[in-house]
């Protein structure tokens, strides 16, 4: 039997087919422009020919990715009053802007004012909706819709069953965006404004991470012109973890966006050693600031001889007490270190000029210039106030005991000069053995000498566990921009890991920073979240523990084991569900259970691999599977992965990690004892 006309699945069909075409058109346009005549010059063609080509990537139309999935139909146009008899508007919601060859609106970008009662209305406040349609894809293929009428009292509230389907659908390959289905409390974070710096505090599956890139593409829409000359950047963990979010910025039509470590930022050493644990938190500790401003500023000399510049016949004295109180004014300034130094010679020339014009003279800029220039002055520069490599300053505070004692007196006791020292001195920056706290040193004594650039926004994901020293050089990224801070205090695996999040935002220079809180589970199924939220009481007190909204309760399963081949088994059974299985073990487990998987015949990816159809497995070390999540998670020796840390605390604490990346369901396997905070 035919298809009616008329028939609504029909009409949306035929929308999302114009829509495809409009978008192709629009991305035809934009290849088919000339601008061999436009452009003043080679350099202004370049810049011209990079952002056309930015354009037509934006203008991508991905065939598996929904165009729109959503309807809105307004009671009045918005913003206006109802006239009698009048119709309000339909606005089909999307990734993305799409018009027809008159600049008609055929599908809104989800950021847009007009499409955020998709996001926010309700039976309490329908926000002028009439109607909210959800659309329901197979692959690219509209199949299915389903509608709510918000303004109907006679229609009561249901849970949306396609929404629910969307936040349940197997997981394959890198994360996606969750644009079309952000819930009312995530899209107030996502809107706030550019100005202010939020917090998020969200436990396992809360959604997060997908918050604040969401929010990052909303403020590149909204504020656009601003942050292209700013700059904006996320700050993820770790590369797989990077690797894994990559591509939901680029889906949603943003190409420009940096993304990075802590690592990445503070790279001015390469990193070739490690610090215990004790070592780490001290250099991680905000106090290693105040030692390294002082070792810094030990450079700086009083001048006790005079300056003498010879110009021509005349001699021209600065005497030592004035030098003296130059260099106190610029002192008391607590401008940058560098760029004090910059400003000694011309403040001594600008004395000698005073003289010039006392004697008669009329020297211009130009005479002053050339007396900052002059080598009497460059020496008394070079004594006062010497120049100092960042590298060279830390290497020296960690090598030499007398030098870091002197500075860290009445900051650092013995016990933790002694922990930052290293047992072998190294003889230069190159040969040295850098930590990745070592490294945080070098940044924070480079900025105390040249300030960092500062970016428009920066997105900072699991933040739980920055040192604040960590914090400080992420702070120093956005001292004239904003920040969205995101993270759970119970998934702080670092014995450095922040202990609220009050004192990490002080850190990070953003003090008055609005901290909200997701307690809302998209992700981690009922049984699942319970089952790892027995822990919270032991690892973060006063939590609120997190509650799944799924209707689908998950697979949940406790299995003892007497060997690697019934945890193979494990892997096996998950795999016959749909979507991705990550085996996640105790880092000196992964070996074991690397070969046999082998043996077993079954293939296998390292974390940050993108899985496909044909692997579906990834196999996880503990220690990186924070951020990352699967459909099924086989969980092997909950014990072992508690024993793998260095204090119980942030065993439990990577345990609580490990037990919420699953999304359809979690088998834990074990042949010892579990840990008594989980029976």
């Amino acid at each position: 039997m035919s298809t009616p006309v008329d028939d609504p699945l029909s009409r949306e069909r035929s929308h999302l087919a114009a829509s495809r075409s409009a978008l192709r058109a629009m991305r035809e346009d934009v290849e088919a422009l000339d601008i061999s005549d436009v452009t003043a010059n080679w350099v202004n063609a370049e810049v011209l020919a990079h952002q056309i080509e930015e354009r037509i990537k934006a203008l991508a139309d991905l065939s598996d990715t929904p165009l729109f999935f959503g309807r809105l139909d307004y009671l009045r146009a918005p913003g206006a009053e109802q006239a009698e008899g009048a119709e309000g508007e339909r606005f089909y919601i999307g990734r993305r802007h799409v018009h027809d060859a008159d600049g008609d609106p055929m599908v809104i970008d989800w950021r847009a004012p007009v499409s955020q009662p998709f996001y926010r209305a309700s039976k309490k406040d329908p926000m002028d909706i009439a109607l909210r349609r959800r659309f329901g894809y197979t692959g690219g293929d509209l199949t299915a819709y389903e509608d709510e009428h918000l303004s109907d009292p006679a229609e009561a509230a249901r849970t949306s069953k396609l929404l629910q389907q969307e936040i349940e659908r197997p997981r394959v390959g890198p994360m996606r965006d969750i644009v079309a289905t952000i819930q009312p409390e995530q899209d107030e974070i996502v809107r706030s404004g550019l100005s202010g710096t939020v917090c998020v505090q969200g436990g396992p599956g809360t959604g997060k991470t997908a918050v604040g890139l969401h929010r990052v593409a909303y403020l590149l829409y909204a504020h656009r012109e601003r942050l292209a000359r700013t700059g904006t950047l996320v700050i993820g963990p770790n590369r797989s973890f990077l690797h894994y979010i990559e591509q939901v910025l680029p889906a949603l039509g943003e190409l420009t966006v940096r993304q990075a470590t802590v690592e990445d930022l503070v790279a001015h050493v390469e990193i070739k050693g490690t610090d215990d644990a004790t070592a780490a938190v001290v250099k991680g500790d905000a106090r290693m600031a105040q030692v390294l401003r002082r070792a810094l500023y030990s450079h700086v000399t009083m001048p006790a001889e005079p300056v003498v510049v010879v110009r021509g016949s005349r001699r021209w004295r600065v005497p030592a007490y004035e030098l003296e109180d130059i260099v106190r004014e610029l002192l008391d300034r607590d401008i940058r270190y560098g760029a004090a130094r910059e400003a000694l010679p011309q403040r001594i020339a600008h004395a000698v000029l005073v003289q010039m014009e006392r004697s008669g003279e009329a020297p211009d800029d130009r005479v002053q210039d050339a007396v900052a220039r002059n080598s009497a002055v460059k020496a008394a520069v070079k004594a006062i106030w010497p120049a100092v490599d960042p590298a060279k300053l830390v290497l020296r505070l960690l090598s030499d005991a007398d030098f870091l004692a002197e500075h860290a007196e009445g900051i650092l006791d013995e016990e933790e000069q002694k922990a930052v020292l290293w047992a072998r001195p190294a003889r230069s920056v190159r040969s040295a053995k850098w930590s990745a706290a070592d490294a945080v040193l070098v940044d924070e004594a480079t900025d105390l000498i040249q300030r960092t650039h500062s970016l428009g926004h920066v997105v900072l994901d699991e933040a739980q566990d920055l040192s604040p020293m960590q914090y400080r050089a992420v702070g120093r990224r956005c001292t004239t921009g904003s920040a969205t801070v995101l993270g759970d205090l119970a998934q702080g695996t670092t014995p450095w890991a922040t202990r609220g999040w009050q004192e990490a935002l002080a850190h990070l220079g953003k003090p008055d920073a609005v901290v909200e809180e997701l307690t809302a589970g998209f992700r981690v199924p009922t049984d699942v979240i319970t089952y790892a939220s027995r822990l919270l009481p032991h690892i973060a007190p006063g939590l609120t523990p997190v509650v799944s909204i799924r209707e689908n309760p998950g697979h949940f399963e406790v299995r003892e084991v007497t060997g690697t081949a019934d945890v193979v088994d494990a892997c096996r059974a998950s795999l016959r569900n749909e979507g991705s299985t990550g085996l996640i073990a105790a880092d000196a487990r992964v070996p074991e259970l690397a070969a046999a998987l082998t043996k077993a015949g079954i293939p296998y990816l390292g974390p940050g691999e993108e899985t496909t159809r044909e692997t579906r497995l990834t196999l996880v070390p503990a220690s990186l599977a924070k951020g990352l999540e699967y459909d099924y998670v086989v969980l092997d020796e909950p014990r072992a992965v508690v024993d793998g840390e260095p204090d119980e605390r942030t065993g439990l604490r990577r345990l609580y990690v490990a037990l919420t990346r699953a999304v359809s369901g979690l088998t834990v396997t074990h042949a010892a004892q579990l840990p008594p905070q989980l029976t």
